[in-house]
């Protein structure tokens, strides 16, 4: 039997931004993601720009619960959550992800 290692909720997040408020956004993130890693809710989460132009975010969760409650209430930085708001022109709806187990199979006498 497999059993699933990991976080259980992983969102996908995606913004198209305005035109030199790339910076502003990248240190907002920062300061949002430091703030739910340090209240305990958040797993970490990735941020970075596609090929597309678009700027993607992962954020790993260990439940819905989880997210639900870290986001619930006033921001607890409300002035880099008004600082990335300011930064997006465009932003497609939130994607919740499955959890996944990634195996890599090499070909034999690979590795080691």
């Amino acid at each position: 039997m497999i059993q699933r290692q990991g976080p259980g909720f992983t969102v996908l997040y995606r913004w198209r931004l305005r035109e030199g408020k790339e910076q502003q956004f990248v240190e907002a993130w920062s300061r949002v993601t430091e703030r739910l890693l340090a209240q305990g809710g958040s797993l970490g989460s990735r941020l970075h720009r596609g090929p597309d132009g678009w700027w993607y975010g992962y954020a790993q969760w260990p439940s819905a619960k989880a997210r639900e409650d870290a986001f619930a209430g006033t921001p607890g930085d409300p002035e880099a959550s008004r600082k990335m708001d300011e930064a997006v022109v465009e932003r497609l709806p939130e994607l919740v992800l499955e959890p996944v187990a990634d195996y890599l199979v090499l070909p034999r006498g690979a590795g080691a």
